[in-house]
């Protein structure tokens, strides 16, 4: 059992190149998920912003500039 985990893990003698390429893989793809967990909490804040503004210019009672929320 051993002798095959450790000819697995040795990949034929191509393990100095598979074992990088699945690193360099999965952090890339930590680092795309990260980014759009940053992006969604961003979108989510300017989205609050927003409303409380809009919420805050209708108890006012004055009509929305359209440039100015664009």
């Amino acid at each position: 059992m051993s002798d095959s985990l450790q000819s697995f893990f040795a990949m034929g003698g191509y393990a100095a190149y598979v074992w990088p390429a699945y690193g360099v893989f999965f952090v890339a793809l930590l680092v795309d998920w990260l980014a759009s967990q940053f992006r969604r909490r961003r979108l989510l804040r300017e989205l609050r912003r927003r409303m409380a503004r809009q919420g805050a210019r209708k108890e006012r009672g004055s009509t929305p500039s359209p440039l100015r929320d664009a």
